[in-house]
């Protein structure tokens, strides 16, 4: 069952809202929250950075 309906303007600035405002500042803090954690983790196995 095809479903050939053309997104409206109003559903095209609720995707948009959804992706700019809410996903995109969530997926950053993500990220940025992940790669500390990595790090955070692998100097607890592997030690402090030697400089």
């Amino acid at each position: 069952m095809a479903d050939n309906t053309v997104p409206s303007k109003r559903d095209e600035r609720i995707a948009f809202i959804l992706l700019a405002v809410l996903l995109a500042p969530a997926l950053s803090v993500a990220i940025v929250g992940g790669y500390g954690f990595i790090i955070w983790m692998s100097q607890l196995v592997l030690g402090p950075p030697t400089g």
